[in-house]
């Protein structure tokens, strides 16, 4: 096995780990198996502390890939509860608002759900890395600072109800979109559009391309670490 002429490596992130945390971790491991020898690795795509699933990693030489892995359909199954919004539309902030909810049917919800079908604009999460002026607009949000980010356009192929719990105010949805959707602004804006509010409970990306989590080869970090201790490791280049 030779990372230092490419790999691209399939992850389910785990939990609360930053994507950053995952390349780090990767990098590492890696490292520690080539006697100390640095060597090149990126993301095609980051997700969320608060979200699981598919993360590419691209090693060495295949790092020149991360562009066209990126450009790659995604697939999320995500869990909203609606009547309520938080700052970051997920959890990782406390619920800010409330709203009333009684009106809300199930088919109101999968009436509005065919509104975000095919080519839509979405103005993406003030919590996020989108850059204003050059910074990060989630560093600006935390510092109290308004932040007025611009409509985007991304095309969602499909999304469908998955599972409908009013009693509890919580649906799941299945989600297969475009580069550059950010869920949490669709859970906004489901929530509005049901004349609501919406957040993320739950989210996980289940597919990037033809990378699938359920795959035997998408890794969790214990089983990569595990097979990495297998591999015969190769540090020459062509």
């Amino acid at each position: 096995m030779n990372f230092l002429t490419g790999q691209v490596l399939a992850f389910d992130k785990p939990l609360g780990m930053t994507s950053f945390g995952l390349v780090a971790k990767v990098r590492w491991l890696l490292t520690r198996r080539m006697d100390g020898r640095k060597i090149k690795v990126g993301h095609a795509g980051t997700l969320d502390p608060l979200a699981t699933g598919v993360m590419l990693l691209c090693t060495g030489r295949a790092t020149k890939r991360i562009d066209e892995l990126q450009a790659g359909v995604k697939e999320y199954v995500a869990t909203l509860r609606l009547g309520a919004t938080t700052p970051s539309y997920d959890l990782e902030h406390e619920i800010d608002a409330t709203y009333p909810t009684d009106h809300i049917t199930e088919a109101a919800v999968r009436e509005v759900l065919e509104r975000f079908k095919g080519e839509i604009m979405q103005v993406p999460p003030v919590f996020s890395a989108c850059k204003v002026d050059g910074k990060r607009a989630y560093d600006l949000a935390r510092k109290g600072r308004d932040v007025a980010l611009k409509a985007k356009p991304l095309r969602i192929d499909e999304i469908e109800l998955t599972d409908c719990r009013l009693d509890e105010q919580c649906i799941t949805i299945r989600v297969v979109c475009s580069k550059g959707t950010y869920i949490r602004a669709l859970a906004r804006d489901i929530g509005e559009a049901l004349q609501s509010g919406a957040h993320l409970t739950a989210l996980r990306r289940t597919r990037v391309g033809d990378f699938k989590v359920d795959d035997p080869a998408c890794f969790t970090l214990e089983g990569f670490e595990e097979w990495l201790n297998q591999q015969t490791i190769e540090t020459e280049t062509e």
